[in-house]
């Protein structure tokens, strides 16, 4: 059996960061996904999925995340469900998110980090730059001055010390 969903959308508001009892985070924001077809009408239509990420995860979406930025999430669907005020059952059917990527950078929506990222539940490293969840990185910047094809098609000096193989 299997439960994975990937999600890309832009975020309708804020997350919201709370903390359990037991000082868990949690963070909970919708993203809106647009459907691949247009309405009767000929406008677009888009799916409004609630998004929950827990613990590490859920602070850092929490203070990189803000509304209208596109992002990608990855991890399972949960349906769940309890009794409201008036004894009526309600269910409430989320994504249990286990990786967030941000698609774009804080600069194309008015922020202050440099580079899109990938965060999968890692804590932010010294540099106030999240680390990548499941990746190892080190060094690695997307910055402009490390764009690999800003020689424009002249040959790259590489030497024998430099290649994986």
């Amino acid at each position: 059996m299997l439960n994975r969903v990937i999600l890309i959308g832009r975020l309708t508001k804020d997350p919201e960061l709370r903390y359990t009892p037991a000082g868990v985070a949690v963070t909970q924001f919708t993203i809106a996904v647009d459907r691949p077809f247009s309405g009767q009408g000929g406008e677009r239509e888009a799916d409004f999925i609630p998004v929950v990420t827990w613990r590490q995860l859920a602070e850092t979406c929490a203070n990189y995340l803000r509304k209208g930025r596109l992002t990608a999430v990855e991890g399972r669907i949960q349906v769940r469900n309890y009794d409201n005020n008036e004894g009526r059952r309600v269910y409430v059917t989320e994504v249990i998110a286990d990786n967030v990527r941000f698609l774009e950078s804080n600069r194309d929506s008015g922020g202050s980090r440099d580079d899109a990222g990938s965060y999968g539940g890692s804590a932010p490293s010294s540099n106030n730059q999240p680390s990548r969840g499941g990746n190892n990185n080190s060094g690695y910047s997307r910055g402009p001055a490390a764009d690999p094809f800003s020689d424009d098609g002249k040959p790259i000096d590489i030497s024998d010390d430099d290649l994986p193989f």
